[in-house]
């Protein structure tokens, strides 16, 4: 009966290779800003998914897409600055 396994232990069964690495953790890390904006606007989105936007909410959308793009934006030049600031 060696087989026979908890319920606990099978949905918590995790193996030492699953965990991430630390390059991986970093890239999280690197991409908050864009996770932070885009959890935002997903959050203004949510407010008005089942009504007509306001006025505030329509002032809360735009706002929202352009802390996204601009995250977004700051992200992808982080990533491609060049040593030195010479392009």
């Amino acid at each position: 009966m060696d087989h026979i396994v908890t319920v606990q232990e099978a949905v918590t069964a995790f193996e030492p290779w699953m965990e991430p690495t630390d390059a991986e953790l970093d890239a999280i890390d690197a991409e908050m800003l864009v996770i932070r904006a885009e959890m935002e606007l997903l959050d203004a989105q949510i407010i008005v998914i089942d009504r007509t936007p306001c006025e505030l909410d329509e002032r809360r959308l735009r706002r929202a897409r352009r802390r996204v793009l601009a995250a977004h934006r700051d992200h992808v030049n982080s990533l491609t600055e060049v040593p030195g600031g010479a392009a």
